[in-house]
């Protein structure tokens, strides 16, 4: 499986499973694209893919919520590289709090990058992804399939991105764009610092996750990352509208 002469774009490529992914992707010679609002790290990352095959990665510093940062992703890249194959919507933020302690921010701040960024950052690069039979994935969590109460503005955009990835899938196919979303359970990344427990609490809280899994594993980003490459290949170039689950088998309890 290689990607040598595809463009490959990866939102949230700084750390966690962007980063898994930017690095996976080098190894099989992509042309990158990394996303990132996080410069230092940015630049890391695009380091470690370029030692795989030497193969410099081009970066943008961006801040996907901000319509102006969309629009040049999309139009650096295709200054750059003049096409793009694959779009992998990554980033993400979760905020804490179910409908009796969370605020009216913590919704909007989700929604902008969880939902909004990628409705825009869809729509700008459906016209280029046109020319090239593209595909896109959207990376998105069994949170929007499996109801809990620590997250609900995070669960609810979840469950709204799965349904966006059928519906753009449903419109797209006809343009010979495949559309599909991987769904992660528990990975132990950067994102859980974002849930405001300490050290300890943090620990215990993965402890028990991990527990109740039926597997007794977290997922790893390098899985999440491979899953995410079948299907951006030829591989899959039936699959389109799917709703991928990679959880460690959480789903079955």
């Amino acid at each position: 499986m290689e990607f040598g002469e595809k463009v490959v774009l990866i939102t949230g490529a700084s750390s966690g499973i962007g980063a898994a992914t930017a690095i996976h992707f080098s190894k099989l010679s992509a042309q990158l694209v990394l996303v990132g609002r996080k410069e230092n790290n940015l630049r890391r990352i695009a380091l470690y893919c370029e030692k795989s095959k030497g193969i410099k990665p081009f970066t943008i510093t961006a801040d996907v919520t901000d319509d102006g940062d969309t629009q040049r992703i999309i139009n650096e890249t295709i200054e750059h590289y003049g096409k793009l194959d694959v779009l992998i919507n990554n980033a993400g933020v979760i905020g804490m709090g179910g409908i009796k302690n969370s605020t009216m921010e913590t919704y909007d701040d989700v929604m902008s990058t969880n939902l909004r960024s990628v409705y825009r950052l869809t729509m700008l690069a459906v016209p280029h992804l046109i020319q090239t039979k593209g595909c896109i994935v959207n990376l998105s969590c069994i949170a929007g399939t499996k109801p809990s109460t620590m997250a609900l503005a995070y669960n609810i955009s979840k469950a709204a991105l799965d349904h966006f990835t059928k519906c753009v899938a449903l419109e797209l196919a006809p343009d010979g764009i495949r559309v599909n979303s991987v769904n992660p359970g528990f990975v132990k990344t950067n994102l859980l610092k974002g849930i405001g427990l300490t050290e300890d609490q943090l620990e215990l809280f993965v402890k028990n996750v991990v527990g109740n899994m039926p597997l007794k594993k977290p997922v790893e980003s390098d899985e999440v990352a491979a899953l995410i490459a079948f299907l951006s290949s030829d591989k899959a170039k039936s699959i389109t509208g799917s709703i991928y689950v990679i959880d460690g088998g959480s789903l079955l309890r």
